[in-house]
This record gives structure tokens, C-alpha cells and sequence, in this order.
């Protein structure tokens, strides 16, 4: 979709209000950003978003659109820079929900991109020195995924829609079985020839461009795109299932889950992807978490992690953007090589818009290319793994009305406490994450509680997690990341969790709101982060709400004060910021079509033939990183069914 000159320039004078540049640093207009923030937004295929934000940038420097957010019929254009300033503030600082999700959204729009392309002028400010590069010697590919020039029909035993840690572990253990298999992956692949450890082009290339949030503005999405999945792009952390969250999953009538049919899935998982703690030097993030939780006596684990080689420095602070060494055992590195190996042909580019359907059972599934070009697919069994956003769409856009289908989404709602430390940081540097700290797991009595991790943080991501009081003050808050510690809070979360239901266009809307029992687990949670940080000798520490909430121990405040300043800022939408990185649950497994979406064996209740193998399929959150329970599930669902087939 194209943008007006009028439109173009209004977000140009956005984002020039969040960053203004100056002492030779270019401003978001001088680098491209702002066109760039509206390249990303056309990605989004629900159009009436897109006519929204157009509307809203045709009225954005009118009188009309002054006067109702200053009371002042003056132009936005015409203000000064500290009257532009106090503008976007009261957005933020408003009563009004909808006010401070839009404001939310502008700070994304011009902060992601400017800080991705900003170059040197900007980044040596920082302390970061940029993308990697290409590498000179790239291995040659395994995978040679097939190309679809013109309309095209296959047909096959299994069609697997989706080839992330759900997809690309069902289709290698189908093909092993000496089925004919066929991936539809709509992304494209990316490897070692491409990955060049910058954000801009990770960002564009790795990850989806919509939906970028839940409707209401409570958290930000984040999810993988391409072969590979999110495994291309994730932190390599490995977790098992814990046997609580086993037991749980068995007493949602999935009883194979608390067996040894589970446990040896999770053992074939951790095998292929040569799950390790031998690549577990702290990095200096994870060296001050540790540090100060063995302070407060908390126990601190190496964490475990899916990687041959990984040079645990600079390399691997890029990783989010790809692994350029080929260390990150993903699915394209494990399963889909495997996959293509014994035959199975894999499809890229290639978005699946229907499964296909006769006299109750899936017969194929029907998608199209970016190019236009139809893809039929004929197939005895169809498994569907497009993610926990995607998956309940495609089964709801195909005809299915069990109501469990798009229902009880978690996300594991994550944030940081920040720390600034007289010591380097360097959150960019070393291992993606080392350790972890399962303190308050627990706090409930029931498992439900707050993990601790550190994660690499490159200036960019690193936009969403600083609040923004000013362009200046802003600026100096990024130029202190290199000295800041991000302690990551990650909550589990519990029942009702989200929803996702596709609109008239058959693309998906996510819901969610922050429950309150979550609620407090979080402020605990920051509570905690906190007192890591101050024990790791933290001398400034605040949380992400976009009004300032922090303290200076010894100085101003107290970890006591800190608490009742978190309670009093809560948790509403877009008060602070929240994230979805793990994205679980939205068809579960369960014992009856009353309460879930799938059988125990993964399959529709209400189509025969028809399966899901990733990460919608958890009965709740899983309560640590999901690759592992993701992979371990579509394993034992791909030997089952397998087994039938065969």
C-alpha cells in the first residue's frame, strides 16, 4: 500500500519528535527511517488498520486534530520541539486506554526503525558497533526448497503447514517413517549466506510484520517467520517440560504427557538438537544476575542450550538476528535437513489459506504464493503448525466451530527491571542466555509464578523496554544501555489467557488482558528483578512503565517504596512494556471437545485427519521457553500418527 506525501511527511514529523538528532547524530527523516516505519506498517494484511493509520496521519498536523489533543486548534507542524514533546506525553500519561496505545504505537513506529538504521553517527553513541557483515565462507545449503513459478498441485501422504519448532520436527520425524511429506512454509529461507547480525535486516527478513501487538495494546508480539521458524531466531534456551506442568498438562485429560511416551519424545528432541550446558560462559548480563541472586541466597542454573560451536561473544549477541556460524541447532539446521534429506519437498514463500475438507476429513490444504500463484496440495493427513496466532486463524478460516479453537492463548507476558551499573554491560556481547533463576517460580502454591533470565539486547529491540520522557532524555537513557542491566521477568500465565479470532478477511485478532492474579505476579516479579539488581550493586533501577517508576538505593527510595509505586502505576494496557515472546495455547489438547480444540492424539475433534503439532496445542503455559515442549509435543503427535499411516 502506498503513502501519501501528506502521510509521509506526518511521520516524518512523529518520529523527528521522538528523535530529534543533533551533535552530528541524523534524525529519523535524514536516515529513511520514518518511510521505513510505514514500509512495515503495509505488511499488515488487515486493512482496516491500515486505513485507520492513514486517516490518522492525513488529520495528523490538522488544526482539528490540535485542538481535540491540546485544546488549541494549532498544527503540530507549528509547535516547537518541546510543545511537539508535551503532545505525544499527554498520550501517555492519559486516562484514556485507546490514547496511550496509540502513543505506544508512534513510539514503536519511530523508534524500532530509526535505531536499526541510525548507522555509526548513532550507534557509536552507543557503544554498538553495528551489524557483522556477510560471512566470506558460507557453507553450501542442504535444503533446496522447491520452487512454485505458476499455479501448482502436489500431492503427498502429509502436508505440514509451517516449519518452525512444531513443523520442522513433525516433518523430519515423517519423513524418517517413509512418508511422503510436503513443508508449506510462508516465509522465505534464510541461512548462514544471509545472516548478517544486523537488526534491520533480521527484523525484516526473520520475523513476522503482523499482528505486531494484541487489539487492546497490552503486549507486544513477537514471533519467528521463515523456514526455521522461530528456532532461526530464539534464544537457545532449552528447557524440558517441568513434571508439574506434565502433571497438569496429563490432568487436562492428555494423560500421555505424564508418561514415559512424553519423556522419551523430549529425550529424541534434546538429542537432535544437541542440548547442552557446555556453552554456558556468562556473558556480563548474566554474570551481575548471578551475582546478585547468590547475594539474596537464590539458587542460579547454567542454562541449558541447543548449540554446536556457539562463540558465546560477539557472534552470539547477534544471534537474534540469525547465527551466522551455524551453531543454533533450529529446526532448518536439525529436522528440515533431515527432512529434505530423505525426500520431503519443501515449499517457501507460501501462505496456506484453507485445509481442505470432505465428508469430515482433511483431504489437502489451499494456499497461494507473494507472487499469486495458487498451491493445491492433495494429502491423506494434513498437520497444521503455523504458531499459535496463525494455526486457530487457518483452522477457523477452514470451517471449524468448536469454540475451544482460538480460546486460551497465553503468552507468558514478559518485561525488565533495568539496573545501571558502574561496570560494563554490554547487553549486545556473549552468550544469548547463560543462566536463570527460579526463585519465585512458585507463588501460589500451585507453579504459577516469575522466571529470571537475561537476554541480548541490541539497540533497537532495546526501544520498546525504555520509556520515553523526551527526545534528549531519551537518547541518554540509550547511550547508558551499555552500562544497564536488563533483569527479563517472565510470568506465567494462567486461565481465561487471550483469544484469537480471525475478522471478515480471515486474518487473525489477538485479545488479551493482563489478568489479576498475573498482575501481581508481575509486580512481584519487578519486585524481585529488583532486588537482584540492587544486590549485584545496581546504583539506579526502574521498571518500563512509561511513566518513571525507579530508585536510587542508598540514595533516593527504597525497594519497599519501589513495590508501592509499582502497584499504584499497575498494569493496564500499554502502561508499560509488556511482551509476548513465547506464544502458547490458543488450541489445546485436552479430553473432551468441551474443553479443548484437539484430541489427546493432536487431532481436531471435528475433522478427522486434520492435526496441530506446535505451540497452540499446550493445555496451559508451559512456564519456562517453550522450543523444547513445542518440539516434544509434534514429535510424539508425528510417531503417532506415523504409526497409523504406516
Amino acid at each position: 500500500m502506498e503513502f501519501s506525501a501528506r502521510q509521509v511527511r506526518a511521520m516524518g514529523l512523529i518520529a523527528d519528535t521522538f528523535a530529534s538528532g543533533g551533535d552530528e547524530v541524523p534524525s529519523p527523516t535524514e536516515t529513511g527511517a520514518h518511510e521505513l516505519a510505514l514500509r512495515i506498517a503495509a505488511a499488515n494484511p488487515r486493512t482496516k488498520e491500515l486505513r485507520q493509520l492513514r486517516a490518522l496521519l492525513d488529520a495528523w498536523d490538522s488544526r482539528a486534530l490540535g485542538l481535540a489533543l491540546t485544546g488549541r486548534p494549532q498544527r503540530f507542524s507549528e509547535l516547537d520541539r518541546a510543545g511537539r514533546e508535551r503532545v505525544l506525553l499527554s498520550l501517555s500519561d492519559s486516562r484514556v486506554g485507546a490514547k496511550r496505545v496509540l502513543f505506544q504505537g508512534l513510539k514503536t513506529a519511530s523508534l524500532l526503525p530509526y535505531y536499526m538504521t541510525g548507522g555509526p553517527p548513532l550507534w557509536d553513541g552507543l557503544g554498538y558497533s553495528g551489524p557483522l557483515g556477510l560471512r566470506p565462507d558460507p557453507p553450501a545449503p542442504v535444503i533446496r526448497p522447491t520452487p512454485i513459478t505458476h499455479d501448482t498441485a502436489m500431492s503427498c501422504d502429509v502436508v505440514v503447514v509451517g516449519s518452525g519448532a512444531g513443523g520442522g520436527t513433525a516433518a523430519g520425524v515423517l519423513t524418517a517413517a517413509g512418508l511422503d511429506v510436503v513443508v508449506l512454509e510462508a516465509g522465505g529461507m534464510h541461512d548462514e549466506r544471509h545472516f548478517d547480525g544486523g537488526e534491520e535486516t533480521g527484523f525484516l527478513e526473520l520475523y513476522a510484520l503482523s499482528p505486531q501487538s494484541t487489539a487492546e495494546g497490552q503486549l507486544a508480539l513477537l514471533a519467528g517467520r521463515g523456514l526455521g521458524g522461530g528456532t532461526v531466531v530464539n534464544y537457545t534456551t532449552s528447557f524440558r517440560t517441568p513434571d508439574h506442568v506434565r502433571e497438569e498438562w496429563a490432568g487436562h485429560g492428555v494423560p500421555q504427557f505424564a508418561t514415559e511416551e512424553y519423556a522419551a519424545s523430549m529425550d529424541a528432541v534434546c538429542a537432535r538438537l544437541g542440548v547442552n550446558t557446555d556453552h554456558d560462559r556468562a556473558a556480563p548480563r548474566d554474570a551481575i544476575l548471578e551475582r546478585g541472586a547468590r547475594a539474596l541466597g537464590w539458587d542460579v542454573a547454567a542454562m541449558p542450550r541447543n548449540v554446536v560451536g556457539c562463540d558465546q561473544d560477539v557472534e552470539c549477541g547477534r544471534c537474534g538476528m540469525g547465527c551466522r556460524l551455524g551453531a543454533k541447532q533450529s529446526t532448518a539446521k536439525t529436522w528440515l535437513e533431515d527432512a529434505a534429506r530423505t525426500g520431503a519437498r519443501i515449499c517457501t514463500g507460501v501462505t496456506v489459506r484453507t485445509v481442505v475438507t470432505s465428508f469430515g476429513r482433511a483431504t489437502g490444504v489451499e494456499g497461494v504464493t507473494a507472487e499469486g500463484h495458487q498451491v493445491r496440495v492433495r494429502a491423506r493427513a494434513v498437520v497444521v503448525a503455523a504458531g499459535a496466532v496463525q494455526t486457530p486463524a487457518l483452522l477457523q478460516r477452514s470451517g471449524l466451530t468448536n469454540p475451544q479453537i482460538g480460546r486460551h492463548l497465553r503468552l507468558h507476558p514478559a518485561t525488565a527491571v533495568w539496573g545501571r551499573m558502574e561496570e560494563p554491560v554490554d547487553g549486545w556481547t556473549g552468550a544469548m542466555q547463560s543462566r536463570y533463576v527460579d526463585a519465585l517460580t512458585d507463588l501460589d502454591g500451585r507453579g504459577y509464578g516469575v522466571l529470571f533470565e537475561t537476554a541480548p539486547l541490541t539497540p533497537a529491540f532495546g526501544t520498546g523496554f525504555v520509556n520515553w520522557r523526551g527526545s534528549d532524555d531519551f537518547r541518554r537513557r540509550m547511550t547508558e544501555l551499555r552500562h544497564t542491566l536488563g533483569v527479563a521477568v517472565i510470568v506465567r500465565d494462567r486461565d481465561p489467557g487471550g483469544t484469537v479470532r480471525i475478522d471478515r478477511h480471515g486474518e487473525p485478532v489477538v485479545r488479551y488482558r493482563l489478568s489479576p492474579p498475573d498482575t501481581e505476579h508481575l509486580i512481584q516479579g519487578l519486585v524481585g528483578g529488583a532486588r537482584i539488581a540492587e544486590a549485584a550493586g545496581a546504583r539506579w533501577i526502574a521498571s518500563t512503565h512509561h511513566r518513571t517508576v525507579s530508585y536510587e538505593p542508598g540514595v533516593r527510595g527504597s525497594a519497599a517504596g519501589f513495590e508501592r509505586d509499582l502497584r499504584s502505576a499497575g498494569a493496564a494496557p500499554a502502561t508499560l512494556a509488556l511482551a509476548a515472546l513465547h506464544i502458547m495455547g490458543s488450541a489445546r489438547m485436552g479430553g473432551s471437545a468441551a474443553t479443548s480444540a484437539l484430541d489427546p492424539d493432536g487431532r481436531t475433534w471435528e475433522i478427522e485427519g486434520l492435526y496441530v503439532a506446535d505451540g497452540s496445542c499446550f493445555p496451559t503455559a508451559s512456564g519456562v521457553n517453550p522450543m523444547i515442549s513445542i518440539e516434544s509435543i509434534a514429535h510424539m503427535t508425528a510417531t503417532r500418527l506415523a504409526a497409523r499411516l504406516t
